[in-house]
Parts: structure tokens; C-alpha cells; sequence
């Protein structure tokens, strides 16, 4: 049988921190727990929010103090998010705090490599695949464009029917090394389904940034951003 662990929760605790950061009594944790997953999913999946699909959002992350909730959202194109004079980032500050009943910190950082992280590239082949795009192209031109970023290896899994077929399968590509077991090693992982007018296709990625608390390859533990490149963030 298969042991098939996802690369994150593999790592959390160990070499990598959480996507959420609080604490909270037995009494408030669950309330708490599906106040967070609400927060990602009118951000990630509101149909009225469409537009934040094409901003690139690579992942989300919550604190919480006695007195506000902080959202800081990794975002390839911050503009989309933001708006014009910052219009719409106030706009879904007041959504969000209307959908808690708490005051919300909402900052948005521009993700410097979008190529290298997981979520975002599987997202990009996703959009791909629903524009009838061959998948076996398109994964060798993904595969092409996160090796060329700097990325130490890339491995891309698709299932459902492919290219239209009656049966469903998969089919996978690889590129450099992924050595999934090595807790040292930076794996970020991204699942998305693309919705094709046969069904859903799921994609799975991994890609190996580099290793943890190498200053080698200068690429930051979470984002993978080169180190030297200053951030760039947004705040209100």
C-alpha cells in the first residue's frame, strides 16, 4: 500500500510554521477553527470575488490578538487585490468584518516568484485545462517554466479524463529531484481541480525549492523569494 503524506503537514512544527497562529481555550477552538476556514474561503471562493482568482493567491495566514484577527494575504499580482487607491482591499476589509462581527487587519505581500510556489502554478494549469488547452503541453511548459525560476526539481500529477478520454487516469511528470522524505528539503505542495466540460480534472504539484537554512540558493523558507529582493506589502 501507498503512504501518500502531504508535504506540509509532514513538515509542520518541524521546519515549517503554521498557516494559523493563535491559541484559544477548549471552549472557543472550534468556533475559532471554522471562523479561520470561513475567512479563506470568501477570500478564495466567493463567486463575487472573481477577479482574486487571476490575482495568484498563493496562501493565506491568520493571527489573532484579544482584540483584532490579522489576515496577511501572499498575492503574485497585489494590484488586483488591492484596487484602484486601495479601494477594494477597504472594500473586503469591511466584508470580512462583517462576516466575524471582529475587526480585521488585512495586509497583502507580493509574492516575488510565482513560478515557484505549488498552489500558484497548479492554479495556472487549471486555467489552462479549462480553456481546452492539451494537458500533456501544458505540463511540460509548466514543468519547463519552474526549472527555469531555479527550482531544484518539479513533479506534476493529474487524474480524471484527460484530453476528453470516456475513462478516467493518470498522468504524471517530473522534472530534477523531489525527495519527498527529507524534512530538510523545501517541498511546497498545491492541489487545485479544473473544471472541464467533461468533469473535474484534480493537479497535484510539488515543487523542491531548495533546503532549509540554506543560504545557498537564497530563496526564502516560505515564499521562496530570492532573499536579497526586498518585499514589497500593503497594509491598511
Amino acid at each position: 500500500m501507498g503512504q501518500k503524506v502531504n508535504p506540509i503537514a509532514f513538515r509542520l512544527g518541524v521546519t515549517r510554521g503554521w498557516s494559523s497562529r493563535w491559541y484559544a481555550s477548549k471552549q472557543d477552538y472550534a468556533a475559532l477553527l471554522v471562523e479561520d476556514k470561513k475567512i479563506r474561503d470568501f477570500i478564495t471562493k466567493n463567486p463575487k470575488k472573481a477577479s482574486y482568482k487571476s490575482a495568484g493567491i498563493d496562501r493565506i495566514e491568520i493571527e489573532r490578538t484579544r482584540d483584532e484577527v490579522r489576515v496577511l494575504l501572499f498575492v503574485a499580482r497585489p494590484g488586483l487585490i488591492i484596487g484602484k487607491k486601495g479601494q477594494e482591499i477597504e472594500i473586503l476589509q469591511a466584508e470580512l468584518q462583517n462576516l466575524v462581527g471582529r475587526r480585521i487587519n488585512l495586509k497583502v505581500e507580493e509574492v516575488g516568484r510565482p513560478e515557484l510556489q505549488a498552489q500558484l502554478v497548479s492554479e495556472d494549469i487549471a486555467q489552462q485545462l479549462a480553456k481546452r488547452s492539451s494537458f500533456r503541453r501544458t505540463m511540460k511548459r509548466s514543468l519547463e517554466q519552474t526549472m527555469d525560476a531555479g527550482a531544484k526539481g518539479i513533479k506534476i500529477q493529474m487524474a480524471g479524463r484527460l484530453g476528453g478520454a470516456e475513462m478516467a487516469r493518470r498522468e504524471k511528470q517530473s522534472a530534477g529531484s523531489i525527495p519527498l522524505s527529507t524534512l530538510q528539503a523545501k517541498i511546497d505542495y498545491g492541489f487545485t481541480e479544473a473544471m472541464t466540460p467533461q468533469g473535474h480534472i484534480g493537479i497535484q504539484v510539488w515543487i523542491n525549492q531548495g533546503t532549509y537554512g540554506d543560504d545557498n540558493d537564497g530563496a526564502d523558507a516560505q515564499t521562496g523569494q530570492a532573499s536579497k529582493k526586498p518585499k514589497r506589502s500593503y497594509k491598511r
